[in-house]
């Protein structure tokens, strides 16, 4: 078994690949795992195996990726937030490649082709989503599977392809009642009509 790296309380398994400096303590990136140069993770983060976090992604503290997640230049995941194994997310709505003599005018400058994502503090992203350039709000839930084309709301729980409000959640994960109460943890949640 080879040994690992722990510095500043940060724990770099030696099979990742972290090219950044930028990582909070407690974070654990795990094996296969790739974070590049100029990525930003916070604290108590867990990166998991085959993970990719891109030159440009922010990571608040206490995330959690799970294997297979790819996290690209322009998204921002906010704190709390819960990334389920094989989550795709996508940064430009009309992709081409930068090589093709007609596109590269457009890929001159990110400013004209980066789409911006922000996953809002508290989220959970089922297994396999792929999450479209959005604002998902706070405390949202991505079903499984679901392709995510829109902004979402804070507390939706989202489903399908292309994902819709199916139900609101409660910061505790539970789906809401009709009241828009938990049967969980009893919290009364205000959310869009």
């Amino acid at each position: 078994m080879q040994s690992t790296s722990k510095t500043d309380e940060v724990f770099i398994h030696p099979m990742a690949l972290v090219e950044t400096s930028e990582i909070g303590k407690g974070t654990k990136v795990w094996a296969f795992a790739q974070v590049m140069s100029g990525a930003c993770i916070g604290s108590n983060c867990n990166i998991a195996g085959h993970a990719f976090v891109e030159t440009g992604a922010l990571l608040g503290s206490r995330v959690t990726l799970k294997n297979q997640v790819m996290v690209w230049n322009g998204v921002t995941i906010e704190d709390d937030v819960f990334v389920g194994p094989g989550v795709i997310f996508t940064n430009d709505l009309t992709p081409r490649s930068p090589r093709t003599p007609a596109a590269a005018e457009r890929y001159s400058t990110p400013a004209k082709w980066l789409g911006r994502t922000r996953i809002g503090r508290g989220a959970s992203i089922g297994a396999g989503s792929v999450i479209l350039p959005v604002n998902v709000g706070t405390h949202a839930m991505i079903a499984a599977g679901s392709v995510v084309t829109k902004d979402v709301p804070p507390h939706a729980l989202m489903k399908g392809n292309p994902a819709r409000v199916s139900g609101w959640v409660c910061f505790c994960g539970s789906k809401l009642d009709e009241h828009r109460a938990c049967p969980s943890c009893k919290k009364i949640i205000t959310v869009p009509e």
